[in-house]
């Protein structure tokens, strides 16, 4: 049998799955659309930024509070609504995971080519090689080694970031465009769609958050509390938060205005990653060319790493709860192989779809498909969240008050508002 868990109050041992979400967000949605975002429209989409930022707050929040105040994960809650909803979340998280793992990975594999060393090196090849070691981390270290990793990528993202956006300050950037394009037209409309669909990451991975509080707690032995999950969340989401608006800033600063024969939002998200290098190095200086990339490949490294282990995980987890009678914490010990198999199958498919969209030339669509399913899925898992936090077993002192009520009844309304409408722009 384990040990009872200490409840002795440790801010120390609890910090760790909010970073974590923070480093699964701060990847495509920042280092790509958000730079993309200021590139081609300067200041003009942070309302957007700001609005789903905040309207995707409260369902966020759900992921770590449900947990502190229940003991169980949000995939326990969602099988206290039904298993129809569990089964759902299922399907859902599946469609996300093969396409998100392979478009992260791959960017990170482009970015690597960008080093004198990897030049001449396939690009399909790197991704498989980011691929695998992530993998490593994953499977061998568990969560010590994701946690340990996450951390110090963070810490090192965040004073690049910040460092690259005072340089670019100082330079007083490339000057607005003579005729500045507004997002808030018809054309543009698909766009910031994708824009927002990452932004901050996708909403399922509140699941992962959940599940990671877990694993912590069985690390450190140390039962997390409310006030210590509430403090974790916050500081990743407020990190993840901030980073965005910096990589917009970058955009706005650096590259809106400067030349160019297509939109920067027209560019396949590779080329792009590799593209604003050039261009930061060309307006801040040649010195700054590899903090640029410093930064941009050790967003990517952490985004990869935490989604090989967060979607795989939360599969595996739903497996073993569907099959388990009762209401025991099936964890990744309980049947790992489940865990294991479920890692190498999603990895296997998300190397796949990026061999597939590299061998047709269609990379531009890749991310731009993964970033609008996670769009669309947001009212669905949305509505799990704020029913899981009202079920009967949260205690009545954390259900949500009068605040976090009409900011999810806002965010729910637009998010689905949106999402008809995007269907609509779509198909007619």
């Amino acid at each position: 049998m384990s040990e009872p868990l200490s409840t002795k109050p440790s801010l120390r041992k609890a910090l760790g799955p909010g970073i974590l979400v923070a480093g699964a967000a701060i990847g495509g949605s920042h280092i790509l659309s958000s730079t993309q975002a200021g590139a081609d429209f300067g200041w003009a989409l942070l309302p957007m930024l700001i609005l789903a930022n905040l309207f995707k707050y409260p369902f966020f929040l759900y992921g770590q509070r449900y947990t502190a105040a229940t003991g169980e994960t949000l995939l326990h809650g969602y099988q206290r609504l039904g298993r129809g909803y569990l089964n759902t979340y299922l399907v859902f998280t599946l469609l996300n995971a093969g396409w998100s793992i392979g478009g992260v990975a791959l960017i990170t594999g482009f970015l690597l080519t960008y080093l004198p060393i990897f030049n001449e090196v396939n690009p399909v090849f790197l991704t498989v090689l980011v691929t695998l070691a992530c993998v490593a981390i994953a499977l061998g270290g568990r969560y010590r080694a994701l946690d340990i990793t996450a951390k110090t990528i963070i810490s090192l993202l965040a004073l690049s970031t910040v460092l690259a956006v005072i340089l670019a300050l100082g330079q007083g950037g490339s000057g607005s465009p003579e005729e500045p394009l507004s997002p808030y037209t018809l054309i543009a409309f698909g766009w910031v769609i994708v824009f927002m669909g990452w932004m901050p990451a996708p909403l399922d991975l509140t699941v992962w958050a959940s599940l990671w509080m877990g694993a912590r707690e069985r690390q450190t032995g140390h039962r997390i509390s409310m006030r210590e999950a509430m403090f974790d969340f916050h500081l990743g989401y407020l990190a993840s938060v901030i980073l965005a608006f910096f990589f917009l800033a970058l955009g706005a600063l650096v590259l809106w205005g400067s030349p160019q024969e297509i939109p920067f939002r027209d560019m396949a998200g590779v080329r792009f990653a590799n593209t604003f290098i050039g261009l930061y190095a060309e307006s801040i200086g040649e010195w700054s060319r590899y903090l640029v990339w410093l930064a941009a490949v050790t967003c990517m490294f952490s985004t990869t790493l935490t989604c090989i282990d967060g979607w795989p995980r939360a599969v595996s987890f739903t497996i073993n709860l569907q099959t388990q009678k009762g209401r025991e914490e099936p964890d990744t010990r309980s049947h790992p192989w489940v865990h294991t198999l479920t890692t190498l199958l999603v990895v296997v498919v998300a190397i796949a779809l990026v061999y597939l969209f590299f061998r047709y030339q269609i990379l531009d669509r890749y991310l731009a498909t993964a970033m609008v399913i996670a769009f669309v899925t947001t009212p669905y898992f949305a509505f799990l969240n704020y029913r899981v936090m009202n079920l009967p077993n949260v205690p009545v002192q954390y259900r949500p008050k009068t605040f976090l009520r009409i900011l999810s009844y806002l965010g729910l309304a637009f998010f689905t508002i949106f999402t008809i409408l995007f269907i609509v722009w779509l198909f007619v």
